[in-house]
């Protein structure tokens, strides 16, 4: 009695047809496509918006702690008032920031949608 020869089953082959078809349904708008999509922008609005309350809370309370600290009204530099110093020195900074770790956030989010889409894991 002879042995039936192995068959190798290569998963490959199939997901290949898989990503092809997603790619097709992304880029034709399809119901599933469109879901995907759906999918990605409410990710990034869902980080933008918990970043813009990190953002706000950030910056307010740089007033809050100048409040629970009048002394700093009385000082000055080069005549200017420290309180004043010390929103334009971290205001800005902190905005700069939120907007640089968003746009470096959402394109992680972009290429882990196109790994989606082309099938790589």
């Amino acid at each position: 009695m002879t042995r039936p020869q192995r068959e190798r089953v290569v998963l490959a082959k199939r997901r290949g047809a898989r990503v092809i078809r997603t790619r097709v349904e992304v880029q034709e708008q399809t119901e599933v496509g469109d879901a995907l999509v759906r999918g990605l922008m409410r990710a990034q609005l869902g980080l933008a918006l918990r970043l813009a309350v990190v953002t706000v809370c950030a910056v307010a309370l740089i007033p809050l702690a100048l409040s629970l600290f009048p002394q700093l009204d009385d000082v000055s530099v080069a005549g200017i008032r420290l309180n004043w110093l010390i929103l334009a020195a971290l205001v800005y900074p902190v905005l700069y920031g939120a907007g640089r770790l968003y746009v470096r956030l959402a394109e992680q989010g972009e290429r882990d949608f196109v790994r989606v889409v082309d099938g790589d894991r």
